[in-house]
């Protein structure tokens, strides 16, 4: 295989720190020793910088003096880690001319994909209860005692809040993590009459409502499994790996951004329920994991590179709780999986080439 260059595409503010090598979560070392095993040189790219007329580019090369903008010919093949809403003109613009791009959006409302999923028969079973909005709020504080408020587009656990009827009472508990606070904190309200902070909330954005999961607990935290499953060289769907988020102590949300800690899943599932239990639930998170990226691609175009959060209740029930188009990988590193960190980037890379060598095989939708 000769050497080619394959896109990195990324949002301007962490495009602007690649050459000081300050890029957050993503690791451009990573990047490199996945793209070289595939005969590939990665290019780090944004979105303004892609000129289509004359077909070459500015972007980020890795040379002797470290990375320096360089002209080079656009890469027919971009792996998507900007954030982009779904129709970006810019992205459009760029699968106008040709070029290959995967993960083309990774910002996607909860409450969409949740429809999504809906629509298949198999995996409405492995859905939480769900409704949108104010009036969906006030229907399902009559359905459960328990509830999660979730922004439909936010991330990282931001804006997540509970809503909690009190054992052997009519009073509902609210608990939210104030701006600028650490520390989350209850206020007692009433369904029927909604706390004004409360209602603002759910006026400023739109907000999914779901039944709160009974998730399964390891040391009194409660945990889910957050999934990384992407397509690699072959162009199939495979499960990259899978680690375990422990909620932070009295916390409710998992994210890692919120307090919560990375395990490794094999550890936990064990320690929850015993080794031959725990292989049995690898095996079904894997399988429920390729089901719902299949049934996602039919509708959401490029898909190829996701995370899935599955969680477990005491009973051994599985449920899909989220989608993250961009998958922060670096929950593989905390919980001691390095191999599998440098696989979740491998992979991409290996489909990357696999698009390179077999373009009809890309899948737009």
């Amino acid at each position: 295989m000769g050497q080619k260059l394959v896109g990195i595409l990324l949002n301007a503010a962490m495009h602007r720190g690649v050459p000081r090598l300050k890029t957050g979560q993503e690791s451009l070392e990573a990047y490199e020793e996945a793209a070289a095993g595939y005969g590939m040189v990665p290019c780090f790219l944004q979105l303004s910088d892609i000129n289509l007329e004359p077909g070459f580019s500015v972007a980020y090369v890795k040379g002797l003096q470290g990375y320096q903008r360089t002209v080079v010919p656009t890469p027919a093949v971009i792996h998507n880690r900007a954030i982009f809403s779904p129709g970006s003109t810019g992205i459009e613009r760029l699968l106008g001319q040709g070029l290959q791009i995967f993960n083309t959006c990774n910002r996607y409302g909860k409450d969409h994909i949740h429809g999504l999923l809906q629509q298949n028969e198999a995996l409405r079973g492995f859905l939480p209860d769900s409704a949108a909005g104010l009036a969906g709020l006030r229907d399902m504080v009559n359905r459960h005692h328990d509830l999660i408020l979730k922004p439909c587009r936010g991330s990282v656990g931001k804006g997540v809040m509970r809503l909690s009827r009190k054992a052997g009472s009519r009073r509902w508990s609210w608990t939210y993590l104030p701006a600028g606070s650490r520390r989350y904190v209850s206020r007692n309200v009433s369904p029927e009459n909604l706390h004004p902070a409360l209602r603002a909330r759910f006026a400023a954005m739109p907000y999914l409502v779901q039944e709160r999961i009974p998730l399964a607990e390891m040391n009194g935290r409660p945990f889910d499994l957050r999934v990384t499953v992407q397509r690699g060289w072959g162009g199939d769907w495979q499960v990259t790996g899978m680690f375990a988020k422990l909620a932070a102590p009295g916390g409710f949300v998992s994210n890692i951004a919120r307090g919560g800690e990375a395990f490794s899943a094999s550890a936990v599932l064990e320690q929850v329920f015993g080794g031959e239990a725990a292989a049995s639930i690898r095996r079904s998170v894997q399988m429920l994991s390729l089901s719902i990226a299949r049934q996602l691609e039919q509708s959401l175009p490029g898909l190829a590179d996701i995370g899935l959060d599955i969680g477990i209740t005491k009973d051994l029930r599985l449920y899909f709780i989220e989608c993250n188009g961009r998958d922060q990988r670096y929950g593989f590193q905390k919980a001691g999986l390095s191999g599998t960190w440098k696989d979740s980037y491998r992979r991409p890379m290996g489909y990357a080439r696999f698009l390179l060598d077999n373009p009809s095989r890309y899948i737009r939708y």
